[in-house]
């Protein structure tokens, strides 16, 4: 595997991280409210987020990259 994949990945990794962590911490804290019980729904809702978007991210990103790449030379 060549560096420059690899830091496509790990970007895609951490992107993922950071933007599941803040979008679901703020629906949660707008939808439910600051329960007792927010930081282990959050935790879920974040872990759930993850999976789900990682591989959107690494499926579709190149794709979009792409098309991007394609309308602004």
């Amino acid at each position: 595997m060549n560096t420059h994949l690899k830091r496509k990945i790990a970007f895609a990794l951490s992107m993922g991280v950071v933007t599941t962590g803040i979008i679901s911490f703020a629906l949660l804290a707008l939808n439910l409210g600051f329960t007792e019980d927010f930081a282990l729904t959050w935790l879920r809702s974040w872990g759930v987020g993850y999976l789900i978007v990682i591989p959107a991210i690494l499926l579709v990103g190149p794709r979009l990259q792409a098309q991007v790449d394609r309308l602004i030379p």
